[in-house]
């Protein structure tokens, strides 16, 4: 039995353990997180403010889940390209979040777009591409002209042109999140709901942000909005867990 069989029989032991048993043992890096976020919603849980110490502590939770990633295990490795992609996510997930922090200034709008548009993209490429499941991309993409066409009489400038664009990667990215998770032959999927739960919550948010943003205010706007968000950014987060259990067994079949 060579490297790569005794490799693929320890995580093949450790996709059998319980959800709870794996919480369990990766709560502890979570603490941070969670922390943060609690900070967050005492501070300015009310509503936004354009200050560096705002940026500071709205930009903290993130970046713990990026420490969370990182201590879970991070190489050059084909096992690890998972977590590489969503590691890449959530760094550009940081920059827009400083940029939007100004986003009524000059430009700034338009790169925090773009700094989530990178993030959507990574995430999308981390999800993959089989299965397929068209019935599902189908949905999403309904779900996106809908949007668009509700949105496009409110749109001026730019982002008549970068609406479109963000709204067709954010439904990608959800529906491959959802097309990774299966019922009935893949017994350890908790890990794969977390991220379909998470690219789910994201949809959420940056559909209240738009609607509030171009059409009318969302009562309670920037609660749902980083309720949703900090959630979205978890759940994709904690779905790095198996993951290199996930690469070992692709690995194994292409082989």
């Amino acid at each position: 039995m060579n490297i790569l069989d005794h490799q693929h029989e320890d995580v093949t032991k450790t996709k059998r353990l319980k959800p709870l048993t794996v919480l369990k043992s990766v709560g502890p890096k979570l603490v941070p997180f969670f922390k943060t976020v609690s900070i967050f919603f005492v501070l300015f849980g009310q509503e936004e403010r354009c200050s560096i110490f705002f940026c500071i502590v709205k930009c903290l939770p993130v970046v713990s889940l990026i420490v969370f990633v990182l201590l879970h295990g991070m190489s050059l490795d084909e096992c690890y390209r998972y977590s590489r992609r969503i590691l890449i996510g959530l760094v550009f997930s940081v920059i827009g979040d400083a940029f939007l922090v100004w986003k009524l200034y000059y430009k700034n709008l338009e790169l925090g777009l773009l700094s989530f548009a990178i993030a959507q993209c990574m995430y999308a490429r981390a999800f993959g591409w089989r299965p397929l499941k068209p019935y599902a991309g189908s949905a999403f993409l309904v779900a996106g002209l809908c949007v668009y066409t509700y949105l496009q009489s409110y749109l001026r400038g730019v982002m008549v042109y970068l609406a479109p664009f963000y709204i067709t990667l954010i439904c990608t990215m959800s529906w491959r999140s959802v097309a990774r998770v299966h019922f009935y032959d893949d017994l350890w999927t908790w890990t794969k709901l977390c991220g379909c739960a998470g690219a789910l919550c994201f949809l959420i948010s940056d559909l209240v942000i738009a609607v509030n943003m171009f059409a009318f205010p969302v009562p309670f706007a920037h609660q749902i909005v980083m309720l949703t968000y900090y959630a979205a950014q978890f759940g994709i987060s904690l779905s790095v867990v198996d993951s290199q259990a996930d690469e070992l067994i692709r690995i194994q079949k292409k082989q």
